[in-house]
């Protein structure tokens, strides 16, 4: 009897396919978790994270419905799509967690985030982180002869390129609060 000639992994649809099916790219995801607004909800959130050695790039949280005592949990974390879909689903097991939606999937969104940054700076360092706020659109909130506080509101990478540029004008502290995501559109999420 003559041995079957069949090449490993030669088709999807094959007994045979022996191909991963397992991505290891890393992606970055923003999730909308939906919760009920009480003591020890976001410690199990974040131990749900750091249980399992996931990590969390940013992270907000405020109530959004006084009434229905529900807050709203902003994430933003990366991972292979595998950890992405097991965070999802440990994170709808949680008892208080009415919804969780992934919205770098689930259609367009909008991100936006405000940063406080302190630059020191004299002279011609002084003029020209000036002339980069107004370009970056960002607002002097406090000024002292030594120092100025400005404040500046935009999508994450806008904010890291105002800071890359800050940085050697005397770019001192940075203070950021994390992501804030909505879908866009007419669905309502929480």
């Amino acid at each position: 009897m003559a041995a079957l000639k069949i090449k490993k992994g030669a088709t999807s649809h094959s007994a045979y396919d022996l191909r991963s099916h397992f991505s290891d790219v890393i992606e970055r995801h923003t999730l909308a978790v939906i919760v009920e607004n009480e003591p020890g909800v976001l410690a199990r959130v974040i131990g749900l994270f750091s249980g399992r050695g996931y990590n969390i790039e940013s992270l907000t949280v405020a109530e959004i419905d006084h009434e229905g005592h529900r807050s709203r949990i902003t994430i933003v974390t990366s991972g292979t799509p595998q950890v992405i879909v097991q965070i999802k689903a440990q994170l709808g097991r949680i008892v208080p967690v009415h919804e969780v939606h992934d919205l770098t999937v689930e259609g367009a969104s909008v991100e936006r985030e405000l940063a406080l940054l302190k630059v020191r700076g004299q002279g011609d360092h002084r003029v020209e982180a000036l002339r980069l706020a107004d370009i970056f659109r960002a607002s002097v909130v406090d000024s002292t002869l030594e120092s100025f506080v400005f404040e500046i509101t935009g999508t994450p990478e806008k904010i890291d390129a105002f800071a890359d540029l800050m940085r050697p004008l005397g770019l001192q502290e940075v203070a950021r609060t994390g992501v804030a995501a909505l879908a866009r559109g007419e669905v309502a999420h929480g």
